[in-house]
């Protein structure tokens, strides 16, 4: 429009207005690099909402801007500074006393004066509390006295209250005293459980002056409230227990015998129940400064830190079940700004897009990633391993057989007595005609069938195979550097299975002190343990029940170990000693005839050169007619998935 006038400049403080749209498909790529890595799943997607889309700008920086604050907020000065300023304005009045009842030579009762002022108590409220009724000879003096008292009574309300300082100048404490009247009366209510909107509606418009905050609802005006008041109490708690008798002492004295004073106190026990989980009782004694605070500043320095303290703990994201929707946005601008405020919602933007496309889920123990994720996973990790079998022949995987179950192949043939096939209905009704015209010159309906006239279709049977993929999660798996190569070739063949040969079976199971089935998402947010044991005699139990389930199916079974067990069942508790014991030996080797008898045969994948596996695993070759593969590490997925595709092409 006409007379209107716009500036431009640079961006800031904020997210890019124009920056692309977040690539959720890369990021769930850079957790599966890390996954496949041999990294832990839980803390490499922590680490990606910490990091955020772009570096810096994640929970971990904003953490640090936090804790920067809240060191600056310890250096901001002295908390008893409500007592020095006290012990101050006394030390003056003192003295202006005194030289006001030094001018009066030859006056007893001047005289009598000094000796009560010699004898004060060195405390500073108890030296006030025996002046309450010290009749002042010099009006300087009685006003610095008076300071105390109206200095400190208006620090404790305004600190209590935002928007008191004009009713304080105005000396009207009796409004003051209503006002919190009515307000623990409306806090006893809804404690109560009673419906209490009107009467905060009612509240508000007799005393909202006092509130310049502007609570929509009785539950924002309690937070506002506890959070003052927590406050005062981490003041209290953060002083000496003499600086505390002092300031307590004072602060009666302040505000006097009138109804105030227990007034604040039973606000202050309404909103401890109302609001347990504020930080009441702890105090900080780590405050320093060039400066002595004032009651109110001091009160104020200690919130500041007790929120700071509660958004480091909301950006930890530490305790289970933590989210991004648990921090407090309107704390974080407060105390950030709006810049880090900004960053927050786009991480909750992120977090939500991961989990709207599916990508990741929620459990009690955080973001995982969804079954959808694990196949993108699954895909990663094969892609790699058929990258390292580029050029190598893969093996033919189906065998051609007329059974009668599989899959059409195009081609048909004539019917004999006992084939299940199905009939090519076409070519059946082709014969039909074709033998009908040949003997009459025509082909006329109805048209007869003859058992001659029938064809089947040809089916090519595909072989399917029952697979136990054992894989050692002993610790030295993981600090040997073979915890990533075992977990992407676990995937690998999974997601082999699962795409290319549906008909199969595959079962994974980990092998440590215990064994147990893996699922894909087990496999991946699996972490190392420090548990000792390489039970794999646990761990050929569970394969041969795998194996039996599917009596029809080809059996393969692969162990992937770098260890010699060392570890057994004994009443269904896991026995361990090392160097092995003989009954750990014979309890596998039990496990190991079983699979023999049962037409397994035991391929063993041996990572590193332990001495003691080497003779274990050659004895079991020898005793089962499996082999023995000796890969490195990077190469572990390549010899797997190669021998499980040569493998099951095998007849049992």
């Amino acid at each position: 429009m006409a007379g209107n006038r716009f500036r431009y400049g640079a961006w800031r403080d904020g997210p890019d207005p124009l920056a692309p749209p977040y690539d959720v498909r890369a990021a769930v790529d850079e957790v599966g690099e890390r996954v496949l890595a041999g990294d832990s799943l839980r803390d490499v997607l922590r680490e990606l909402v910490r990091r955020g889309p772009q570096d810096g700008r994640g929970l971990d920086e904003l953490r640090a801007r936090a804790r920067r604050l809240r060191r600056e907020a310890l250096r901001r000065g002295n908390l008893d500074g409500a007592v020095t300023r006290a012990q101050q304005l006394l030390d003056q009045a003192l003295a202006a006393e005194r030289d006001a009842l030094r001018a009066r030579e030859d006056d007893i009762e001047a005289r009598f004066a000094e000796s009560v002022l010699d004898n004060l108590p060195r405390s500073t409220s108890r030296a006030v509390e025996e002046l309450s009724e010290y009749n002042w000879t010099s009006d300087e003096a009685r006003g610095l006295y008076q300071q105390i008292l109206d200095g400190l009574r208006r620090e404790v309300v305004e600190q209590r209250f935002a928007g008191m300082k004009q009713a304080l100048e105005n000396g009207d404490f009796d409004g003051v005293s209503e006002m919190v009247q009515d307000l623990n009366d409306l806090l006893t209510r809804h404690a109560r459980g009673e419906d209490t909107n009107d009467a905060f509606q009612q509240f508000m418009s007799k005393h909202g002056q006092y509130f310049p905050e502007n609570p929509e609802n009785i539950e924002e005006l309690i937070d506002s409230l506890a959070r003052r008041a927590a406050a005062a109490e981490r003041l209290m708690r953060s002083l000496s227990a003499q600086q505390q008798e002092e300031l307590s002492r004072l602060m009666d004295q302040a505000l006097g015998d009138g109804p105030l004073r227990g007034q604040l106190s039973e606000l202050t026990g309404n909103l401890q129940a109302l609001r347990p989980q504020l930080n009441w009782g702890r105090g900080e004694r780590g405050m320093r400064g060039p400066d002595d605070l004032g009651y109110g500043d001091a009160a104020s320095a200690l919130g500041e830190i007790g929120d700071l303290d509660e958004l480091l703990d909301q950006l930890g994201q530490e305790h289970p079940g933590a989210t991004l929707d648990d921090i407090d946005v309107e704390m974080v601008e407060r105390q950030l700004g709006r810049g880090a405020a900004d960053d927050v919602r786009r991480l909750r933007d992120l977090e939500r897009e991961l989990s709207r496309q599916g990508w990741v889920t929620r459990d009690s123990e955080g973001l995982t990633l969804s079954p959808k994720a694990l196949r993108r996973l699954g895909r990663t990790a094969l892609a790699k391993v058929f990258d390292e079998l580029s050029g190598k022949r893969q093996g033919q995987h189906d065998l051609r057989d007329a059974g009668a179950a599989g899959d059409l192949i195009g081609s048909s043939r004539r019917w004999e007595f006992g084939d299940e096939q199905p009939l090519d209905v076409v070519r059946t009704i082709g014969n039909a005609v074709r033998r009908r015209a040949s003997s009459r010159g025509t082909a006329t309906l109805p048209v007869r069938l003859t058992p001659d006239d029938f064809e089947v279709a040809e089916t090519e049977h595909r072989a399917s195979a029952v697979v136990a993929l054992c894989v050692d999660l002993s610790y030295s798996m993981f600090a040997d550097g073979r915890w990533g190569p075992m977990k992407q070739t676990a995937l690998a063949l999974s997601h082999l299975v699962a795409t290319q040969f549906p008909q199969d079976s595959l079962q994974i199971i980990g092998f440590g002190k215990y064994a147990s089935v893996l699922s894909q998402g087990d496999l991946a947010a699996i972490d190392p343990t420090a548990e000792k044991g390489t039970n794999l005699q646990h761990a050929l139990n569970l394969a041969g029940r795998h194996l039996r389930r599917h009596p029809g199916a080809e059996p393969v079974v692969m162990i992937v170990t770098d260890g010699e067990p060392t570890a057994h069942l004994e009443d269904g508790e896991s026995y361990f000693w090392w160097p092995p014991l003989p009954e750990t030996i014979s309890a596998t080797i039990h496990e190991v005839d079983h699979l023999t008898r049962f037409g397994a045969t035991l391929n063993f994948f041996m990572l590193g050169e332990d001495p003691g596996l080497q003779r274990f695993v050659g004895k079991v070759a020898e005793r089962n007619g499996g082999r023995v593969f000796s890969p490195d590490a990077e190469e572990l997925g390549r010899y797997v998935v190669d021998d499980y595709v040569r493998a099951r092409r095998g007849r049992r």
